[in-house]
């Protein structure tokens, strides 16, 4: 029987989850309601787990990328309403049985889910439409507004829950106000039309912190919930910690060669003590990260690695430290913190994140 200690884990602070969650909370009027990305497995630390954290703490929308996540939810006890951002056209059943809400970005999305709800007998079904305020991804522009409204008008299959659009460089604060600006009289425009007033959320994580006077009806908390904040002096609670035990350690004299792919881990004259993680590449550990470009937390002491990142291990050097098999080894956590390694890389956290296989256990820490 294993225990948690024994095997490679991403452990989630419920403690960081919720003191995360309750901050945004504390930027919002009571009246704003609060929807969150559980896509890409909850950026990677664990839809199901997440979702139900977020249904216990009182969170009003769930929102996934593609129509699959958001059966997986349903499939698992969540019934918090779930927007799903890309509908596409070829999962109307799948939306439709599992009660989801389909992200509608264009007429020829919004034509195609009408008919098929008109053959299944279904009116006033809740959609939410996506506009095109400058991030040019999805959405509907300007131009199609009027063709739009008069297609809404005429089919009653359907019934606008929410318009939204998405803030494309939220720390350019005049240019997310330029779309802020479009989406006020787009999305007034629509509601004019319909006859009744629609949801507004724009606002994403960075938004949430930098634009409080524009959280309209709902905001959208994305990776600030995960702990990475748009806001330097916002230090939010660390949530995810990738730790690994040791495998093995050596001591390698310099008549042993190098270590590793390619023999690209150099063993010093004095000598040089590795010890061996069981995660690689195959885990999201990048390869960029080898050859001592990161070090990782061992027994209070930040090592570097050494030698190329295989697919399943990688090696740190140790020397001089007291290391036995077993002793964990923090990938990211507190220290080092997921920035670093992302800073290191010149990516971003959400990469790292979303590259967490599910061969990583999630385990929820109290």
């Amino acid at each position: 029987m294993y225990s948690e200690n024994d095997f490679s884990r991403l452990e989630l602070s419920t403690q960081g989850f919720r003191s995360n969650y309750r901050y945004f909370r504390s930027l919002l009027r009571p009246s704003t309601k609060l929807l969150v990305l559980v896509k890409a497995n909850a950026y990677g630390h664990g839809a199901v787990e997440f979702a139900s954290l977020l249904q216990a703490e009182g969170a009003d929308y769930l929102a996934v990328a593609l129509p699959i996540e958001g059966v997986q939810l349903r499939r698992n006890g969540i019934s918090l309403p779930i927007l799903v951002l890309t509908s596409g056209v070829d999962f109307f059943p799948e939306i439709v049985d599992y009660k989801l809400e389909p992200g509608i970005p264009n007429l020829y999305t919004l034509q195609s889910f009408c008919a098929y709800l008109d053959e299944r007998g279904i009116a006033e079904y809740p959609v939410h439409i996506k506009l095109d305020t400058g991030m040019h991804r999805l959405g509907f522009m300007s131009s199609e507004l009027e063709e739009l409204c008069e297609f809404l008008k005429s089919h009653p299959q359907v019934k606008v829950k929410s318009i939204y659009s998405h803030l494309s460089d939220a720390e350019c604060r005049q240019y997310s106000l330029s779309q802020i600006d479009k989406f006020q009289r787009y999305a007034s425009a629509i509601g004019e039309a319909l006859g009744y007033k629609p949801m507004w959320h724009v606002l994403n994580s960075a938004g949430i912190q930098l634009y409080p006077e524009y959280q309209f009806d709902m905001v959208r908390l994305g990776i600030g919930i995960y702990g990475i904040s748009a806001v330097n002096d916002v230090k939010l609670s660390v949530v995810a910690s990738l730790k690994v035990k040791v495998l093995q350690v050596k001591h390698l004299t310099e008549e042993d060669g190098a270590v590793g792919y390619g023999r690209h881990g150099k063993i010093a004259a004095s000598g040089t003590s590795i010890a061996t993680i069981p995660v690689g590449y195959a885990d999201g550990i990048d390869r960029r990260l080898g050859c001592g470009a990161a070090s990782f937390e061992l027994n209070g002491h930040l090592v570097p690695t050494i030698g190329n990142i295989c697919m399943d291990m990688t090696m740190l050097d140790v020397t001089g430290l007291d290391v036995k098999a077993g002793d964990t080894v923090t990938i990211f956590g507190r220290n080092p913190r997921i920035e670093t390694l992302a800073e290191t890389l010149g990516t971003i956290p959400y990469e790292i994140f979303t590259s967490i296989p599910q061969r990583i256990e999630r385990i929820i820490k109290k």
